[in-house]
């Protein structure tokens, strides 16, 4: 049999050893990569139960492996463990796909809305389940590197897609796993930890004078492993006023002994871009500077009883102008994010019990947010004859307690949530959370979940002020209880998820217009989320054979309902009421010709709310548009070999029209080559 190169490697990877009879001999005739045994594996495996007495070929090929995700709890579950839904994009996911930023990768994900105001992730709003982008908590190998001055710059990253091994997606709140700031889901970038020396370089070039590149090195000792890697892409830009240069560095480092197991990691972005009307249509000739450091470091110890503690440190600087050029409407902000936590947990004969504490400081320099500072306390902009004259401070603490009971065919998972916030007069507020999850048979999966959240004002929702927005100090936290039920089923060859869920919301924070030509307010409403999601994937080589001609077709669909619980008028929101109500995707991905390879998807999207047209003189024309609803299909073409990966992708192929965020680029074709050697 020819072996296939398309999309899946020749190797599989050998995730978790399953405590079925059957499992070991799934293996049988082909090669396997063995991963990490999970604790929980290594506690809970039975060696009687790999006899293969009772099976026969005919029975095997029913089945195959559980693969391992530990997002969701405290500890580590399997994915068939587990009481909560995961999404995850694979290293797979990520090869196939039509795209060349993380950003963009997660507009694959049905339950995640994308709202990209400039390409190659120059600036974008991550949201989940019809919530906004500052509901959401975002994590780098489990590190929250959430912005607290705005969700706008949460998901500027260091990293690019060459770095990641896979995303994990964990929708609904998660406030006793992430804290408070997970109000409707959190997403965990996981990146590489390739086993052999080698490196690679790769070069990317395509329309509106996009050029850029990059490399990575991979170091390999027994107790020591090292990656480091360095980006850099321009662009002309596709529309007016939307070049950009975007520049990353990352490294990650890792000790393994008998004792403990030590990770640290250390990013750097550098973004420069024409911004367009990314914050108000008013003016089309804005522009942004955004640099961000990232370091941290992890820990976890080895015995009956795990610690896990971690330490990081992030600092984001933004230089705004509303006009480039011009110091009219212009802001320097500067937020340094400092944090710890304590992480334990043990599994005894009742199940894995987990508990700890975190710390979590945010502090904010600014030219604009914050409260004012004496002239004697003013800070220096760096390498400007500007001072910060405003600043805030205040400090997370955190104390949680979780224990998940597992059963042959139960998973119960509850916890709780002890919170202080110094900028609360409240002492502790509390947020208790309880999964359940029952599995029948072996290829169903039925879950419920009823988590509650919280979520702190951003500093600009508190604080900003402009020509065109006005914030609020006197907003109220965001609070939520969500209830979620849901499904899956899977054999060998097909895998269906439905959920549906209901988020109940309480002071819920939006940017809201009263009269056309009215500046934006913050403020805070009582608003309910409800919704539905089903997700579904065939894999037809494992119905055919292995270098059969089509590969795996997943589609996906979401539906979104919201309502008020108030009758305030008001002309137009700016995010809360500009959810996606109906979404639908589809992607496929086959094999053409020997090592060629297609990936096809295409999207459609129905949002609610409306945008505003200005005239020339930057007046609001006073007629609300509805959003289209729009179709957009991507294709990639990709011929990959060991060492030689070359691509070409085109996005938005049938060259639509279509209104998000900023003017937003038609047709656009790129191409690329990535090569791979050893050291």
């Amino acid at each position: 049999m020819k072996a296939n190169k398309c999309a899946r490697p020749d190797a599989f990877r050998w995730k978790q050893f399953n405590r079925k009879s059957y499992a070991v001999f799934c293996s049988l005739k082909k090669e396997f990569q063995i991963g990490v045994l999970a604790f929980s594996t290594l506690t809970f495996v039975n060696m009687e139960s790999v006899s293969a007495q009772n099976e026969t070929p005919v029975q095997l090929k029913n089945y195959e492996l559980e693969e391992i995700e530990v997002t969701g709890t405290r500890v580590p579950l399997t994915e068939l463990e587990s009481a909560k839904m995961v999404t995850v994009l694979s290293r797979a996911d990520i090869q196939a796909a039509a795209v060349q930023s993380i950003n963009d990768l997660l507009k694959y994900a049905v339950g995640v809305d994308v709202r990209q105001r400039g390409e190659f992730g120059v600036q974008t709003d991550i949201s989940v389940r019809g919530g906004t982008f500052d509901q959401v908590t975002l994590l780098l190998n489990g590190v929250n590197i959430t912005n607290p001055q705005t969700g706008h710059h949460t998901a500027d990253l260091p990293v690019s897609l060459n770095d990641i091994e896979r995303i994990e997606i964990l929708e609904g709140p998660a406030a006793r796993v992430f804290g408070t700031s997970a109000f409707t889901g959190a997403i965990n970038i996981i990146t590489r930890s390739d086993k052999d020396n080698q490196g690679n370089v790769h070069l990317t070039t395509g329309g509106y004078g996009l050029f850029g590149g990059g490399g990575r090195i991979n170091y390999v000792t027994p107790a020591f492993a090292q990656q480091a890697s360095g980006s850099y892409h321009r662009s002309d830009g596709a529309t007016k006023n939307s070049d950009f240069r975007i520049g990353r560095a990352y490294y990650q480092g890792k000790y393994t002994s008998s004792q403990a197991d030590i990770r640290w990691q250390f990013g750097f972005s550098d973004q420069k871009f024409g911004a367009n009307t990314f914050y108000t249509p008013k003016y089309d000739n804005q522009y942004e500077e955004l640099r961000r450091y990232l370091i941290s470091v992890q820990a976890e110890s080895k015995g009956w009883l795990r610690l896990t503690p971690t330490i990081y440190w992030q600092r984001s600087q933004d230089h705004y102008q509303l006009i480039r050029g011009d110091d009219f409407g212009e802001n320097f902000h500067r937020n340094d994010v400092f944090g710890a936590n304590l992480n334990a947990y043990f599994t005894s004969v009742l199940g894995k019990t987990a508990f700890g504490a975190e710390i979590r400081n945010e502090g904010i320099l600014s030219t604009n947010l914050g409260k004012p500072l004496e002239e004697e306390q003013y800070v220096k902009v760096t390498g400007k004859d500007r001072y910060f004259d405003k600043q805030d401070n205040r400090t997370h603490i955190s104390y949680y307690l979780e224990h998940n009971l597992l059963l042959e065919n139960w998973t119960l998972s509850l916890g709780i949530l002890a919170h202080m916030n110094t900028a609360l007069e409240t002492g502790y507020r509390y947020y208790p959370g309880v999964d359940l999850s029952f599995r029948p048979k072996d290829r169903w999966k039925l879950y419920a979940s009823w988590n509650k959240a919280l979520r702190m004002p951003t500093f600009t929702d508190l604080y900003y002020q402009s020509e065109t927005l006005q914030g609020n100090v006197g907003l109220r936290p965001e609070e939520t209880q969500a209830i979620t039920l849901g499904s899956t089923y899977r054999t060998y060859f097909f895998r269906t998820d439905v959920s549906i869920f209901y988020h109940r919301g309480k002071n819920m924070i939006d940017w809201v217009q009263y009269e056309p030509d009215d500046k934006f307010h913050s403020r805070n409403f009582k608003l309910d989320n409800m919704g539905v999601e089903l997700n579904t994937e065939i894999r037809f080589r494992q119905i055919v054979r292995e270098n059969f001609l089509l590969d795996n077709l997943q589609i996906s669909y979401a539906y979104i309902y919201q309502k008020r619980h108030d009758d305030i008028a008001f002309y137009r929101s700016n995010y809360a009421f500009q959810y996606l109500k109906h979404t639908f995707i589809a992607r496929l991905n086959h094999r053409i010709w020997r090592q060629l390879c297609g990936s096809w998807s295409l999207r459609w999207q129905n949002r609610m709310g409306g945008y505003d047209k200005y005239e020339e003189n930057g007046s609001s024309s006073g007629i609300l548009t509805p959003y289209p609803s729009y179709v957009l299909v991507d294709l990639k073409l990709h011929w990959d070999t060991e060492k030689i990966k070359i691509f070409a992708e085109a996005n938005n192929l049938l060259n639509r029209t279509y209104y998000d965020f900023g003017d937003i680029p038609g047709f656009w074709l790129r191409a690329g080559i990535n090569y791979t050697f050893s050291l």
